[in-house]
């Protein structure tokens, strides 16, 4: 029996970045999602689409299947008198941002210079291009 679309779905996987550096994995423990519903990227979704139950597949995303390109008007840098002053601005740190209309966004802290902190709202591995290894456990 072979997984498509509408089948909920059991899997064991790794991703991993072209330099082989693991940025995630389900460690042991089965991630359950059901194929066509969006609950996991389109490449992976679609990879996972006609595997047999036992099955090993190892597969290459690109970025546009994955979280998309990088988009430069997703970052921004502001004055460092924007942030709360016990909120010390940190490199790598992710900090919830609003807007104007009130709506949060998750932002990365990616530079901290004299009086200024450049934040970045793309998602950690938007632009790049992922490896996974999956194993399709079960057809539920």
């Amino acid at each position: 029996m072979s997984a498509k679309k509408g089948d909920t779905v059991r899997v064991l996987y790794t991703g991993r970045l072209k330099d082989e550096t693991v940025f995630d994995s389900s460690d042991g423990i089965p991630m359950e999602f059901t194929i066509g519903e969006g609950m996991v990227i389109p490449g992976f979704e679609n990879a996972v689409i006609g595997m047999n139950i036992g099955q090993h597949k190892t597969i290459e995303v690109p970025s546009e299947l994955a979280y998309g390109p990088h988009m430069d008007e997703l970052v921004a840098t502001v004055n460092r008198e924007q942030f709360p002053p016990a909120l010390e601005p940190q490199k790598g740190k992710q900090v919830r941002v609003a807007n104007q209309l009130g709506q949060t966004f998750i932002m990365t802290i990616i530079e901290v210079a004299d009086g200024t902190v450049t934040l970045d709202a793309n998602h950690p591995l938007a632009g790049k291009d992922l490896i996974f290894d999956i194993d399709l456990i079960e057809i539920v």
